[in-house]
């Protein structure tokens, strides 16, 4: 089974995220990059399906993202991944989920699959809609938030997440799956395996050795812009209550300017 899990590179929550005043797109050079957290769950996942399969089947990661999101693909090749395909072109800059998930259709057509697993959404553009996108241009069945993967033979069945519990989606494979942060705990690489995956073979893709067509990615191919933003002002000081007796008067008055109450 080859089983393809698809990570991304996002600016560290614990710093300051900023847009690029050129082209109102995210400043990756503002903060550190890191590997997308939910994405961990996702490679984690895919490494049990892989073990609980004796082995015959094989991980590979898949990313889109600049030169220095080769610091992502180690992360999970040092947690077990087998290999690694980094799709990376200046075209690509400014994708939006939309073009995002054309390109990335089109690198998994020519990788081939029988699974692609991805995480719930990116903390930082936060859609969460890219799993149901690839699904619907790969032309496979989509199983989405789900917290339990079970895979035998060419059946795959999933407990997906909803408000009142949860369904059991069953599909026949291939298929996409995205998973939610309780459906394991994901793995710390060894010292081993981050030797290891310096050896692991990593696959660098173009636009036009993907057979991606320029136009439809890129700024120049988003159906989404970013119009205009402005930095969020300062936070201003606090209004203190002081409590003789009617503190809970002027609490209640202080909410009421403000529309709380």
């Amino acid at each position: 089974m080859n089983i393809v899990v698809c990570v991304k590179q996002v600016p560290d929550t614990a710093t300051e995220r900023k847009l690029r005043s050129d082209d109102k797109t995210l400043d990756r050079d503002a903060a550190d990059g890191v590997i997308n957290e939910l994405d961990e769950y996702a490679v984690e996942e895919a490494l049990k399906l892989k073990e609980a399969h004796g082995g015959e089947a094989t991980v590979t990661v898949l990313t889109m993202g600049p030169a220095k999101a080769t610091e992502t693909i180690r992360k999970a090749l040092a947690m077990g991944a087998d290999k690694a395909v980094h799709l990376t072109d200046d075209a690509l800059h400014g994708s939006d989920a939309l073009s995002t998930s054309y390109a990335m259709a089109q690198a998994l057509g020519r990788i081939g699959f029988d699974l692609v697993v991805l995480g719930s959404e990116s903390t930082d553009a936060r859609t969460g809609v890219l799993a149901a996108m690839l699904a619907e241009r790969l032309g496979v069945a989509q199983l989405t938030l789900a917290k339990k993967v079970e895979v035998s033979g060419t059946s795959i069945a999933v407990e997906r997440v909803t408000d009142y519990g949860y369904d059991k989606v069953e599909a026949t494979l291939p298929a996409v799956v995205s998973v939610v942060e309780k459906i394991n705990e994901p793995r710390y690489p060894s010292f081993k395996g981050i030797m290891a995956a310096k050896k692991k073979p990593v696959e660098t893709l173009s636009v036009a050795d993907a057979g991606i067509a320029a136009d439809q990615v890129g700024l120049a191919g988003a159906w989404s812009v970013v119009a205009e933003f402005a930095v969020a002002p300062p936070r201003g000081a606090g209004t203190i209550v002081k409590d003789d007796g009617d503190g809970g008067t002027k609490t209640a008055d202080f909410l009421a300017t403000k529309k709380f109450i």
